[in-house]
């Protein structure tokens, strides 16, 4: 929208032309002189049948005859008052085409009549008869377009740009307003600089860069990046999605890249920015793109190249752009003189969280046990957006229970509700499933403690929570890891398998509780050997292909191997799962009495956590066996198997029931 700036200088925007209003206003006056000007006085009507009576009986004084009606006037003569006909009252009747003895009717009984001559208005209502009806169409057409095109566009207004402008810093944000994304910031801080003291830079003989790529998983800024460099640069600022170029009809994409090109240049110097640029620039040598250039996509991707790096220079405009699919992007697009630069908007470490954090809770009022660097080191992972939620959730936790601040406790249900979900108070489980779940969870719990790089059991629970979570284990890293080594994959494979291992130790079967894991666990063991390349018989091989960079849960495609390769793939996941298995249910059979005192307790309480939680895991052993499996990945031989020889008891147990 046109706003005065500080330096008096007006955003010029084209004001498209309301062509169906237009019409329909044009149709409104042509029926209004058609009805008020072109017809003559109206006057009242009477059957044909009543006007031959009348002129029978000699009331009638004169007639004006004419193609489409009779207009006659009554005689004055006091015998047509008695007759209740007000003297000299004129009426029109509709006169019969087949009847040719009127004309001798009225010369019969002196009526003086003569025939209208015909107007010469009439070719104007031939005309309006053929106009009228095709402009109605077309005015309720261009009506019904510039409806669907929003507010303001019309008929003729469908390639234009809908990028949104803003003037000199009029966006709200600037770069205090962003934290976690220092070296991010850095890069566009320069750009900035750029464009108040071009000089410092053109000197040496420097180009500022045309484009700008910021490229990181969902959530982590790339958006509020550029809302910061448009507060902070004091210049236009135009701003779209990527998906608005893209329309059914072809051609009309690279008509609103033209278009928001042709718009910055008038306000050069100038941002634009693109979000989600991997609507518009996918890769042509990707599945769904024919050979040729009539697929909208390509031609609206055709037109960008052109306009970012053509033969008519875009001098003083910036292009910024961002998306977390970076590997479909077109190479034309991706390589220096389009986009010059690409930045790395990554989720930020403990220092960034805390930044991050500080920055989201200066408007909320926190209690003075809220300690911002704990709850930082609590949410490795958690990117910008959900460092925001987790600082609303905690003030909505607060306002519900009516406390005046936003305690550390809010803050710590806040992580819980968005690390698994919303408490199920309502789900209640029977006695069986209550103790099944418990020791599943504490199964978890004992094996998580004493496992490699896997972080503090914070808490247990048997409360559900979420879509499917009968219980959890809420365990948190110490530190932000970037690697994890062999020996603590292998752990994380073994704590997974813990719930199960506890229900077959203490029940002698297992339930469906534990899907989730066992997938979790097969996954990590297949990476293990596909992708990590850890197998010691299959090698640094990588078997998978990596695709997605920043999304996670897209599922990566494996390289075509043969059926003997693909058997010893399986093979060696199986050994890695089984052999995982064997040493959790180690570790519990060594620690059986702590597993069984832990859940009894945990379903007196529902809950373990704090103090008494770390009391109780202090007490977990581990054994040499666990550690040489850990560092080698191989059991000693002749080692029999935990769930075999389960299976065994189990096996005889039984038999001696049937004997």
């Amino acid at each position: 929208m046109p706003i005065d700036t500080n330096n008096n200088r007006r955003l010029k925007m084209p004001e498209p032309k309301q062509f169906g209003g237009s019409l329909i206003l044009l149709f409104a006056i042509l029926i209004l002189f058609n009805l008020f000007l072109l017809q003559g006085p109206r006057y009242p009507t009477t059957a044909y049948s009543d006007f031959i009576a009348q002129v029978e009986a000699g009331q009638v004084e004169r007639a004006e005859i004419g193609p489409e009606r009779i207009r006659y006037i009554l005689k004055t003569d006091r015998g047509a008052e008695r007759t209740g006909i007000q003297p000299g009252q004129v009426f029109d009747t509709i006169p019969v085409p087949t009847d040719f003895e009127l004309p001798k009717l009225l010369r019969e009984h002196n009526v003086k009549y003569f025939v209208r001559p015909p107007s010469g208005m009439g070719w104007l209502r031939t005309v309006l008869g053929w106009v009228v009806p095709p402009l109605i169409f077309v005015g309720i057409w261009a009506w019904l377009l510039s409806r669907s095109q929003g507010a303001g566009p019309a008929a003729l207004t469908l390639g234009k740009s809908k990028a949104r402008i803003y003037s000199e810093g009029s966006t709200g944000v600037t770069f205090d307003d962003v934290a976690g994304v220092d070296e991010a910031k850095a890069e566009l801080q320069e750009i900035v600089d750029f464009l108040k003291n071009a000089g410092k830079y053109t000197r040496l003989g420097a180009k500022i860069p045309k484009g700008v790529l910021l490229v990181g998983p969902p959530g982590t800024g790339k958006t509020l990046l550029a809302r910061a460099i448009a507060g902070e640069a004091g210049v236009p600022f135009f701003s779209i999605s990527g998906s608005e170029f893209i329309e059914l009809f072809v051609g009309l994409g690279a008509a609103r890249v033209r278009d928001l090109f042709e718009q910055a240049k008038q306000q050069a110097p100038c941002i634009v920015f693109i979000d989600e640029l991997d609507a518009l620039g996918r890769s042509r040598a990707g599945a769904g793109f024919p050979l040729g250039g009539t697929e909208e996509r390509e031609q609206t991707l055709n037109q960008l190249l052109s306009e970012m790096d053509g033969f008519d220079p875009n001098t003083g405009v910036i292009l910024l752009a961002a998306t977390n699919r970076p590997e479909i992007l077109d190479p034309a697009l991706l390589r220096p003189g389009r986009f010059d630069r690409q930045v790395v908007v990554d989720r930020p470490d403990k220092s960034g969280r805390e930044a991050i954090l500080r920055v989201h809770s200066k408007t909320v009022k926190l209690a003075e046990d809220v300690d911002l660097a704990k709850l930082a080191a609590r949410t490795p992972g958690f990117a910008g957006a959900d460092l925001a939620n987790l600082v609303n959730e905690a003030a909505l936790l607060a306002a519900r229970r009516n406390r005046d601040t936003v305690t550390m406790t809010d803050f710590n249900e806040a992580i819980e509700r968005i690390v698994t979900g919303l408490e199920k108070k309502s789900r209640v489980l029977n006695d069986l499933e209550k103790k099944t779940v418990a020791y599943h969870e504490v199964g978890h719990a004992i094996i998580g403690a004493l496992m490699p790089g896997a972080g503090t059991v914070e808490k247990i629970s048997v409360v559900p929570r979420g879509v499917g979570a009968l219980g959890y284990t809420l365990q948190l890293p110490e530190e932000d890891r970037f690697l994890m080594i062999e020996n603590e994959l292998r752990g994380r494979i073994v704590t997974l398998l813990g719930g199960r291992s506890a229900e077959e130790l203490i029940f002698g079967q297992v339930s469906t509780g534990a899907s989730d894991d066992i997938q979790k666990a097969t996954d990590l063991a297949e990476r293990f050997v596909t992708l990590y390349g850890m197998s010691d018989e299959l090698g640094p091989i990588a078997f998978e292909r990596t695709q997605q960079q920043f999304l996670e849960g897209t599922i990566n495609p494996r390289r075509s191997v043969s059926p003997k390769v693909a058997e010893e793939i399986d093979r060696e996941v199986k050994e890695i799962v089984d052999s995982a298995h064997h040493i959790a249910l180690t570790i519990l059979t060594k620690n059986r009495n702590l597993l069984e005192e832990m859940a009894t307790a945990l379903l007196d309480s529902e809950t373990l956590e704090g103090e008494n939680l770390k009391e109780w895991l202090s007490r977990a052993q581990s054994c040499t066996e666990v550690t040489q499996w850990l560092q080698t990945g191989k059991l000693s031989p002749g080692t029999q198997l935990m769930q075999t020889k389960l299976d065994n008891q189990q096996s005889v147990a039984v038999a001696a029931l049937g004997s």
